[in-house]
């Protein structure tokens, strides 16, 4: 593993390391927004690895403790973690609650939010249960907490509005009846503006079964590895426009195929991106268009990061100017 990164934009960098061993080195309120999906602890082992679900919360807890402190004070952490089954039986574990209660109550976090991303494509897992025994019906929700620093992180919704449906742009055309309802709310005349699109609701919507990517295509061609648990198109995309400024840095510190760091650059942001495993960085690399990326040469530093973080980490204390 190296702190040198495995390949640049003019906007970010990628690198093979544990993020336990890169994020110390970056200066504290640096952040504008962690966003990623860190190994969940499953009762079957995978390719990417994933801790068991008895130490699972300790051993998050310790990069949390990082993220609070490099995150800047409008900042936000965005954390998706999947439905855990104990092993054996029919019931959920509760570890992602667990998570929550302890980055609120020990490490003072607020949560701002609870998102769910219903993914409606998902298989019927797991499949003792839903399929064979049919005592459960179809997991396809997953949690995302959306956390900050302070009761205020950076956040506009204006910038996720979604299209209005036809029967609220039918409303909008005809006229709308203020006054009260009788659930006891009194809609206003505001109502009826146009503001160009809807607020979308915290059940976000994305279908994760796409099988002709660029990024697929690409992998199949040169014979690299799939990362197997990669975020959909539209949920990084979804956090990093609204909790984000062109320019801010956002971190994802469990990469996997780096969609957070692809989308950020095609967003105008900074990335930063970390994976432990070589060859799903070496992977993730063909998200790219070889003319974003920028060559390495003797002696430049081109990328944000290049200088910053080419010398060897010498203790916690060293730490970099990334805002």
């Amino acid at each position: 593993m190296s702190l040198e990164p495995v390949y640049q934009t003019d906007l970010g960098s990628a690198y093979h390391c544990d993020a336990a061993e890169l994020l110390p080195t970056l200066a504290d309120r640096s952040v504008g927004l962690i966003l990623t999906s860190p190994p969940f602890p499953l009762n079957k082992k995978k390719a990417y690895g994933n801790v068991r679900a008895e130490e699972y919360v300790d051993w998050f807890l310790e990069f949390a403790k990082q993220f609070h402190r490099v995150l800047r004070d409008d900042g936000s952490l965005v954390v998706e973690f999947g439905a855990g089954w104990t092993k054996g039986e029919p019931t959920k574990t509760i570890y992602q609650y667990k998570i929550l209660v302890e980055l609120c109550e020990r490490l003072h976090f607020k949560l701002a939010q609870e998102i769910y991303w219903y993914n409606p494509a998902k298989l019927p897992t797991p499949a003792e249960w839903v399929t064979i025994r049919r005592i459960r019906v179809k997991d396809a929700v997953t949690s995302v907490w959306w956390l900050g620093k302070t009761a205020t992180p950076k956040a506009d919704n204006r910038r996720v509005l979604v299209e209005y449906s036809k029967a609220m742009r039918r409303l909008l055309r005809n006229g709308y009846n203020a006054g009260p309802r009788p659930s006891g709310h009194r809609i206003s005349k505001v109502f009826g503006r146009d503001n160009g699109g809807a607020i979308p609701p915290n059940l976000l919507q994305y279908s994760n079964t796409s099988s002709t990517s660029a990024y697929l295509q690409a992998c199949r061609e040169s014979g690299s590895p799939v990362h197997p648990a990669r975020f959909p198109d539209g949920l990084p995309r979804f956090f990093i426009e609204m909790l984000t400024d062109p320019g801010d840095l956002v971190v994802d510190p469990f990469a996997g195929s780096n969609l957070t760091g692809y989308t950020a650059d095609l967003l105008g942001r900074r990335w930063l991106a970390v994976e432990v495993l070589k060859e799903y960085v070496e992977a993730s690399k063909l998200r790219f268009d070889g003319s974003r990326l920028l060559q390495k040469k003797s002696g430049s530093a081109k990328s944000p990061f290049d200088r910053q973080l080419r010398r060897p980490v010498r203790s916690p204390s060293t730490r970099l100017q990334l805002s």
